[in-house]
């Protein structure tokens, strides 16, 4: 049977026993209605992960002692970065949840002309807590060890100007030339910039590829918001990283 598996938010090693946040306390008692005694997987973003045991489980609380930690990797060897432009409700949610799934580094939410949510990039809200929730049940869910990053919303303006290193910069366009299938494997990180419901305009493509991105295309159709920036990823790591390899070979 597989084991619950939660992020703690906390340091972890093995012989202590840690007491569980309220929202891992109330998901494993009034959800899964566990009991003292069974186990579950605990992890902190750092690398690796724990095996422990309920030892006590209280009105207030839920108490484990860390029994045993195993060192294991399943991050990606590819360090991407999706630049989302940020779309409605669960279109976000699932743009965040799938980029986690299928390996990002980081999520930085872009806010563009286009966008039909409205925040301000200086002023976080209570969206963002949300997504970072989003983020980490991800996480717990695709056997991540490493917490991905989730950047404060940017404009897309102070996006492109901060994004000067030597990374392999591209846009979503469906206007490009080229794909994927026609760039070299990168020896550096990858940024991705894809537009929220109505895609970026070509003024902010222009923008960007003013900015050192590159425009590519994702085949002949047009995506959804919501399918470009994974779709994107998942053509990444088919090509260059581990979605198809077996025992670290391709």
């Amino acid at each position: 049977m597989r084991l619950t598996r939660l992020f703690h938010d906390g340091p972890l090693e093995t012989g202590i026993v840690v007491s569980l946040s309220d929202a891992n306390s109330h998901h494993l008692k009034t959800v899964l209605r566990s009991r003292t005694g069974q186990e579950l997987i605990l992890f902190n973003g750092k690398g690796g992960e724990y095996l422990a045991t309920i030892c006590e489980i209280s009105k207030k609380t839920l108490s484990v002692e860390i029994d045993r930690y195993t060192e294991v990797n399943r991050e990606s060897t590819l360090s991407i970065v999706l630049a989302q432009g940020i779309s409605k409700g669960q279109r976000m949610d699932y743009c965040i949840q799938k980029a986690v799934e299928l390996g990002a580094h980081a999520i930085q939410p872009v806010i563009t002309q286009r966008c039909a949510v409205r925040q301000k990039a200086d002023r976080p809200d209570r969206k963002e807590s949300h997504w970072q929730g989003v983020l980490t049940s991800a996480a717990e869910q695709s056997g991540r060890t490493i917490l991905p990053l989730l950047e404060n919303s940017a404009s897309l303006h102070d996006y492109l100007h901060r994004t000067t290193d030597d990374s392999l910069k591209l846009v979503l366009d469906p206007q490009a030339d080229g794909t994927l299938c026609d760039l070299r494997p990168p020896e550096q990180s990858i940024h991705i910039l894809t537009g929220p419901e109505g895609g970026l305009s070509e003024e902010e493509v222009s923008q960007a590829k003013d900015c050192g991105f590159t425009g590519i295309r994702m085949g002949p159709r047009i995506l959804r918001t919501e399918t470009a920036g994974i779709a994107a990823i998942a053509v990444m790591q088919a090509l260059w990283g581990d979605l198809c390899r077996k025992d670290n070979s391709c």
